[in-house]
């Protein structure tokens, strides 16, 4: 009987240590050198092109965070602008490797792809003039509402009117762009979006960014996730823990400027993260120091965050739900061990 357990326990450990055999996906990133990131065409904050053409954002961290742990470097990632209805076509189609494009996961989205890892939680709210005198859900009754089409939030508000026994009149465009310029121009009373998308798009496009509320109460949940496609577990795990890593750095305390003495530090489990005691590496099959590179380069969570939603920004968008677990919010990273 011991030696069976011993052989158990032994094949256990092999599966634990041993990394899956490369997928078409990974091969393919690795071959081109380049991790190809679909993103949305710009939300202030989460992932837009500044002044001189560099991406940014909370999103686009993803995406850096993802090529640091598969080739050392944060910077090796092409970044491809995609409309709310071609993204997941073209995740299918192969134009790109990993979506990180604020999309909503779904069952029937997941179905169709693999969502590796759930990077933000949020909710969709609404947006309205103050002139309007607005103030609560239940005062939209007869609203006239800006939607972009081919997106949760259009069914997410068919839904909450019907169940709420209230009328609307949608205004659908598709393209971003044209949507807050309706908007903002009056052609509909309210603006319908993630509350991640209305702060960024109040800080960024109103006229007078104070002339317009964001109404307190999220009508769903809205968790926004990494998606990348079907049939390459190996580089799902690289993309999901590399989000985790980057949790799971802020929760111990490693930043960008201090994980080099934490590398230091006689700590076991600080060890396994960044990669002083190997094997976490070999199981997602790149380098040891995947973790440590990622904090170097890209930051923890919290880093993250706070560089392109938090108080010192336009956005002052509040950490809420995208607290720390031990902080009253919703991240938390299974172990790297």
């Amino acid at each position: 009987m011991l030696k069976i357990v011993l052989t158990i326990i032994a094949g256990v450990s092999a599966f634990v240590t041993t990394a899956a055999t490369a997928g078409p996906v990974l091969d393919a990133v690795r071959a081109r050198g380049q991790l190809n990131c679909g993103v949305h065409p710009g939300i202030v904050g989460f992932m837009h092109a500044d002044s001189q053409g560099a991406w940014r954002g909370l999103s686009i961290d993803m995406c850096r965070a993802t090529a640091a742990a598969l080739f050392g470097d944060a910077s090796k990632v092409k970044y491809i602008p995609l409309d709310a209805a071609k993204r997941f076509p073209a995740l299918d189609a192969g134009e790109v490797d990993l979506l990180a494009s604020n999309s909503t996961m779904t069952l029937s989205r997941d179905a169709g792809a693999d969502f590796a890892a759930i990077y933000y939680y949020d909710g969709q709210g609404f947006m309205l003039p103050r002139k309007l005198g607005k103030r609560v859900v239940g005062d939209l009754n007869g609203s006239t509402i800006c939607i972009q089409p081919g997106t949760t939030t259009e069914a997410n508000v068919a839904d909450f009117f019907r169940q709420n026994k209230m009328t609307y009149k949608p205004v659908l465009i598709e393209s971003v762009d044209e949507l807050r310029t309706a908007f903002f121009a009056g052609r509909c009373d309210v603006l319908t979006a993630d509350l991640s998308n209305l702060y960024a798009t109040r800080a960024a496009y109103a006229p007078n960014p104070s002339d317009y509320a964001i109404l307190p109460r999220a009508i769903t949940k809205e968790p926004l996730g990494l998606a990348v496609r079907h049939g390459d577990h190996q580089f799902a795990d690289i993309v999901r823990w590399s989000v985790y890593a980057m949790i799971e750095a802020e929760e111990y305390g490693i930043t960008s400027r201090n994980v080099d003495e934490a590398v230091k530090i006689d700590n076991p489990v600080l060890k396994r993260i960044l990669g002083v005691t190997p094997g976490m590496g070999k199981a997602l099959g790149v380098d040891e120091k995947w973790a440590y590179n990622i904090v170097k380069q890209v930051g923890n969570y919290g880093e993250s965050y706070e560089r392109n939603l938090g108080a010192n920004t336009v956005l002052k968008i509040p950490r809420g739900l995208n607290n720390p677990w031990r902080d009253g919010g919703m991240l938390y990273a299974p172990p790297i061990r």
